[in-house]
């Protein structure tokens, strides 16, 4: 009995060791929350014990006789001080969770609020630009308009449905930021060249509201290395909201000034300030929240869904750029952008023709769309170009007349993606394989909605020559027709 004694007392005072090294981990953890600092000293007062108690077990060890029953003792108490650690343990976890459970909750009711705002704006903004475009087409199709009446309500159809497209592109973007699926694509482009597109993208707009738009830029070394898109994307919803929240009569000016340059990289500073109604400084905390707008009677007005600034904060995070405002309430606000770029050549100034000047006479296409308006719309401006036009709902109708017709009937397949009984990346895929090496070869653009840069890649993927996105910007499209068919 002696032997088993002492074994556990020496099992014991291991045990308690143990104990001490898991409880000062203990406190560690929580003496780092801050909700602890005002009890921090009580901590140290079981450490004391726990240390004694080691040193009891161990005199008793090494001076003592220890019996079974003082042995016992001793050895449950140790288990006893290792069962209460860990309860404690996980007692404190389950505040923690509990804490973090909540913290989550909170933020997601903040985040249902700000989305139930969100969806309140955008019924309001879709249904505007919705209801111009129903309005003005309904007005248009009576017999007593005259022409000069017509064509402004088609001006008035296009800047609504351009509106529309923005803002539908807005939520998509908002989407792949959310996702993670948004990527730069840098290539060399000229930043004085982005300042005047994007200006001339917001210049009507201004000219209706007799905004006074200045655009200055001082910068010597204007070709870079950037994704021209993006950087369009962003000059446009800064330069988008100067003039929604700026009144008639008032000023807007964009300008861009080179800061410092290196061997092969340059810095600049890109301003855009406006004259309108400024913000409230408390709301420019939340400027690059998403789905937030700034709660005024004034600004309730004006049409928006609250994701222009979020997604332009986060394209300057991917650019590695900052954005900075300045703001006062009733005179006015002031973005400042900080941008460094590699630097890059010139290019030689693009002398293509326009796409009125464009023509494909003697070629001929198979369209791919499912779509009878969007098919309808597509023979239309192909047949206008100079395209003979045969058209098939689906990816089987395209494989089955372009074999029945032989090889050096059709130049081109266009084709749609989603489409029923077969997708365009399938009929790709089936026309590569053909056994014909002439109708195998045959050029194939994708023409689709699928718009993204991974839509790009899949049409490539599957087989295809290039990619047009919808809606169809005439000048890219037939350029692109233009590059894969080798028209000069």
């Amino acid at each position: 009995m002696t032997v088993l004694s002492y074994v556990m007392v020496y099992a014991g005072s291991a045990l308690m060791a143990f104990n001490i090294i898991l409880y000062l981990r203990f406190a560690h953890s929580l003496l780092k929350r801050d909700s602890w600092g005002k009890e921090s000293r009580i901590f140290f007062l079981p450490i004391v014990l726990l240390i004694l108690f080691l040193a009891g077990y161990l005199a008793v060890g090494f001076f003592g006789e220890p019996n079974v029953i003082i042995a016992s003792i001793l050895f449950g108490g140790s288990i006893f001080v290792f069962v209460m650690l860990y309860l404690m343990r996980r007692a404190v976890d389950r505040i923690q969770e509990n804490e973090h459970l909540k913290a989550k909750l909170s933020a997601a009711e903040e985040a249902s609020r700000a989305k139930t705002f969100f969806l309140s704006n955008m019924s309001h903004d879709l249904r505007t630009p919705l209801n111009a475009i129903i309005g003005y087409t309904t007005i248009a199709k009576r017999d007593n308009v005259s022409p000069e009446e017509r064509r402004s309500f088609l001006v008035k159809i296009d800047a609504a449905s351009h509106q529309l497209l923005s803002i539908v592109n807005d939520v998509l973007e908002m989407g792949r930021i959310e996702s993670g699926k948004m990527e730069l694509n840098p290539a060399r482009m000229d930043l004085k060249e982005c300042m005047t597109d994007a200006g001339d993208l917001i210049h009507s707009q201004a000219e209706a509201k007799r905004i006074a738009f200045t655009a200055s830029c001082t910068a010597t070394d204007t070709w870079v290395m950037c994704d021209k898109n993006l950087l369009t994307r962003v000059l446009v919803n800064l330069l988008g909201n100067a003039v929604k929240f700026t009144g008639e009569g008032g000023k807007i000016s964009l300008t861009l000034a080179e800061t410092e340059k290196k061997a092969d990289s340059a810095s600049y500073e890109i301003r855009v300030k406006d004259t309108g109604i400024g913000m409230d400084p408390s709301f420019v905390e939340h400027l690059f929240t998403p789905f937030e707008r700034e709660r005024t009677s004034t600004i309730s007005k004006i049409q928006g869904t609250g994701l222009g600034m979020a997604i332009t904060k986060d394209i300057m995070d991917r650019m590695g750029g900052t954005i900075d405002v300045e703001t006062e309430k009733g005179k006015g606000t002031e973005f400042i952008l900080h941008l460094t770029f590699p630097l890059a050549s010139a290019e030689e100034k693009d002398e293509s023709a326009s796409p009125e000047e464009m023509r494909f006479d003697g070629k001929r296409i198979l369209l791919a769309e499912d779509n009878a308006v969007n098919r309808e719309i597509a023979q239309m401006i192909l047949t206008q170009a100079g395209f003979a036009v045969e058209d098939a709902e689906n990816g089987k109708e395209v494989l089955e007349k372009l074999t029945a017709a032989g090889s050096g009937y059709y130049d081109l397949v266009l084709t749609d993606i989603q489409m029923p009984v077969m997708d365009g990346y399938t009929a790709a895929r089936a026309i590569r394989s053909l056994p014909d090496p002439a109708l195998r070869n045959i050029p194939i653009v994708a023409m689709t909605a699928n718009a993204f840069a991974e839509d790009v890649v899949a049409a490539r993927d599957s087989g295809m020559n290039a990619h047009i996105s919808k809606p169809l910007d005439l000048k890219e499209m037939f350029s692109t027709l233009q590059n894969v068919l080798k028209v000069e």
